[in-house]
């Protein structure tokens, strides 16, 4: 660790599922079912909160969306004291809000309505829309579609006081200029250190450009190119990261979406402790 970096005393996180053998074998889900699993793990591990996940498959089964939902989740999170602050909404990736088919893409306006309104509830404070990979933003075409298709959303987060957390692909000037295009400080940035990584961006630069609209980060490690790796073994430039976050007073979470094995736990501990004793207490 460099000189100076120090320990940030944020609220440390999960993403969703990290704990427990995989859903349906997939990397990264919702596990329906036994979603509420995690939380005893989570508390026992000192972690404060969970983001939760919300997928294309199956998305009318998760709580976020089950008009009962929110309570069930409130209930768990009053008993264990592992908080649900932020919801990485991965089902975007499969149904953009840029969709270049228009019925596609208001059906997900109406999808991230509902999240609002059932993040109000919970007291959400960020809900993450990946725009990377299959849901990447490759034109302006692509571009000004979101931007038309968030427009009409931004009234209600500011209402529900949830921010709307970018996750692009794009260079940091090129993000940088698209949230120009908000009116609404609600609009932030959701920065994951692994992908960040993989793409061959400078922390440095990055939030040089935008790193006081900041509020969700992942915790992450990859190859330049590459994929997901135990922290420390990666290309991500973790000291040169927390060295430019430092003067923006950071305060939402970090969340753990570090690599996993198919049962979750012992690799996870190994990475938490990792990042402990270097940057987080």
């Amino acid at each position: 660790m460099s000189q100076g970096i120090g320990a940030y005393r944020n609220p440390i996180g999960v993403m969703q599922g990290r704990l427990l053998p995989k859903y349906q074998g997939r990397y990264q889900a919702h596990p329906v079912g036994y979603w509420q699993d995690e939380f005893p793990r989570a508390a026992e591990l000192g972690l404060q909160c969970i983001e939760f996940i919300l997928d294309f498959n199956d998305a009318e089964a998760n709580p976020l969306l089950r008009p009962e939902g929110p309570d069930e989740i409130l209930r768990v999170s009053a008993e264990t004291g592992v908080k649900v602050h932020t919801v990485c909404a991965d089902y975007f990736m499969e149904a953009p809000l840029h969709h270049p088919d228009e019925k596609i893409a208001a059906h997900s306006q109406g999808v991230l309505r509902r999240l609002l309104a059932h993040g109000k509830r919970l007291g959400l404070t960020d809900v993450v829309i990946p725009c990377v990979d299959q849901s990447s933003m490759r034109d302006q075409a692509a571009q000004d579609r979101f931007v038309s298709a968030m427009q009409p959303l931004l009234a209600e987060a500011e209402a529900a006081a949830i921010n709307l957390s970018l996750e692009t692909d794009l260079a940091p000037q090129s993000f940088a200029a698209l949230l120009a295009r908000f009116d609404s400080r609600r609009v932030t940035v959701n920065y994951d250190t692994g992908n960040s990584a993989a793409l061959g961006f400078d922390p440095a630069e990055e939030l040089a450009c935008y790193g006081g609209r900041i509020t969700d980060i992942h915790i992450k490690d990859r190859v330049l190119g590459g994929g997901s790796v135990v922290l420390g073994s990666g290309n991500t430039q973790f000291d040169r990261f927390f060295e430019a976050l430092r003067p923006f007073d950071y305060k939402g979470p970090f969340i753990m979406q570090v690599y996993r094995d198919d049962e979750g736990v012992a690799v996870f501990r190994q990475q938490l402790e990792w990042v402990r004793q270097r940057y987080l207490k």
